[in-house]
């Protein structure tokens, strides 16, 4: 019998190793699986590249793993937001290296990764400091740079809902780039804040369908990040 459940968070993060690549899903804190994220702190594993839209605020979550000396590399699209501290002086002091990737351009990387594709064309960064190094090509007379897709060891994402097989539901704008990281990864963790019969979830409702899934973890009253941020939290 199928059942991707893992007992917790320490279990689901157990066997990511040092210098992994890491996709973690998000958009500021919609969709942040931060019970995941604070699991992973506590692990240990350190040198990893995180896949990331932003860099997290505060000091829990996605900058928590960066405050504690765990990440070497971002590819995100905004590496300062609201609350946006911890990056900005560990990439000044030259500690954390970036690849600066627009949203859309970084949303495409991964899902080409997922679907297999090892590259694409856009006209995005033409004529940007992005373009440099990367190889360019005219189309109908319209110059376009080449970008890689985007694959990763690991994707630790959050989900409203999933069943014992790993069939996931989100919450509205939520699923931002959960349901791309997890075809793109070669293991997928997923926080969730309920677990259906199997059964019970409407096959044209789901969002990432099971096969994309290798962890469940429970987390019924998951944290918000700006509750975390306000009460002035700080992990570990």
């Amino acid at each position: 019998m199928i059942d991707k459940s893992i007992a917790g968070p320490a279990q689901a993060v157990a066997d990511i190793f040092d210098g992994a690549t890491i996709m973690i899903g998000g958009f500021g804190e919609a969709g942040s699986p931060i019970e995941l994220i604070h699991a992973l702190i506590d692990q240990g594993a350190s040198g990893l590249t995180v896949v990331n839209n932003n860099t997290g605020s505060g000091e829990v979550g996605l900058a928590a793993l960066i405050r504690a000396g765990r990440v070497a590399h971002m590819i995100c699209s905004y590496p300062r937001t609201a609350n946006s501290t911890v990056f900005p002086q560990l990439y000044r002091s030259g500690k954390i290296k970036l690849e600066l990737v627009p949203q859309g351009t970084l949303a495409e990387r991964i899902r080409a990764g997922g679907a297999g594709i090892p590259g694409f064309y856009t006209a995005t960064s033409v004529g940007t400091p992005l373009e440099e190094g990367k190889e360019k090509r005219e189309f109908d007379g319209r110059e376009y740079v080449l970008e890689r897709g985007l694959t990763a060891d690991f994707a630790l994402i959050k989900a409203r809902a999933a069943d014992r097989y790993g069939n996931l539901l989100y919450n509205k704008t939520a699923r931002n780039f959960a349901p791309i990281m997890a075809t793109a990864a070669r293991t997928t963790l997923v926080q969730v804040a309920e677990i259906l019969p199997a059964g019970e979830i409407d096959p044209e409702a789901v969002v990432t369908p099971g096969i994309f899934v290798d962890r469940i973890v429970h987390i019924p009253d998951p944290a918000l990040e700006s509750d975390l941020v306000a009460r002035g939290v700080s992990y570990p």
